[in-house]
Order: C-alpha cells, then sequence, then structure tokens
C-alpha cells in the first residue's frame, strides 16, 4: 500500500482482485452456455454493429494475434461472426457479428445482467465514471505532429 491509502497506486491489487473474481463468476455462468470468458469479450466488442479490425479485437480482449485467430475461428464455426475485407484497407481483416451472434450476444447479456443484478448498488455508477476517467487518463494519445 502507498502512503496515500486510496491513491492511484493501491489501485491496480484492487482491480486485478475484482475482475478476476467477477470473470470467474461470469465465467462461470457462460461455461454453462457453451461460452468462454474471451469469446464474450469479442461478442461484445463486436455488438456494436461496426466491424472491427482483428488487431483492434485482439488489443480489446487482451489477447495475442494468433490466440484470436484460433477464437475467432470458432465463433465463425459457430455461425456468431464472420469477417470480411476492409474496404479502405484492403490488408485489413473486419470482424463482425452474424445476425445469429447479435441474438445470441442479447441473450447471454440479459442473463449476465441478471446473474450480476444482485451485486449492484446505487454506488455502481460512481465506480463506472471513476473508472471510465482512470481508463481514459491511462489510455495512451497519440500526440499531434508538428506542421
Amino acid at each position: 500500500m502507498s502512503e496515500f491509502p486510496g491513491s492511484a497506486a493501491d489501485l491496480l491489487p484492487l482491480l486485478t482482485r475484482a475482475e478476476r473474481l467477477l470473470s470467474r463468476r461470469v465465467g462461470a455462468l457462460l461455461a454453462d452456455e457453451g461460452l468462454s470468458i474471451e469469446a464474450w469479450r469479442v461478442l461484445g466488442l463486436l455488438a456494436d454493429g461496426l466491424g472491427h479490425p482483428m488487431t483492434e479485437v485482439a488489443a480489446e480482449a487482451s489477447l495475442p494475434p494468433g490466440t484470436l485467430t484460433k477464437l475467432v475461428d470458432q465463433l465463425v464455426d459457430r455461425n456468431l461472426v464472420f469477417r470480411r475485407v476492409d474496404p479502405i484497407d484492403r490488408r485489413r481483416i473486419r470482424a463482425y457479428l452474424t445476425a445469429r451472434g447479435r441474438r445470441e450476444h442479447e441473450r447471454l447479456s440479459t442473463l449476465v445482467h441478471t446473474d450480476l443484478a444482485a451485486l449492484s448498488t446505487v454506488d455502481d455508477i460512481t465506480l463506472a465514471t471513476h473508472l471510465t476517467a482512470l481508463i481514459t487518463r491511462l489510455t495512451p494519445h497519440p500526440h499531434p505532429t508538428p506542421a
């Protein structure tokens, strides 16, 4: 612990523990549905309907590219995800949810939210706001290049 209790220096072990406990709980629920927590993260990212480059999906899901490729192959085999060449940069592949993938994500999202509802408190909004602000502060932003 740092000399300033509750400071950013104390967050890593707390956030790690909370993420692991929450992932275990959600992971057990998803395992009953034949889905891994990593697959859930991918479906969640793709649920915005925009399609995402595989490199972005790998980064957001915290998976190495090779592992992501195998996972997406499995999701493609289950007709939950499809891949297309990026229309702007033909060297890139974008991943999208299929119609079945969208329905499955919505169904599982309801299942997860229902299961976690018992854990919710009024402080969750404040916590989410603070975590979002922390993520924003920690996210490296490209510096503008001088003109």
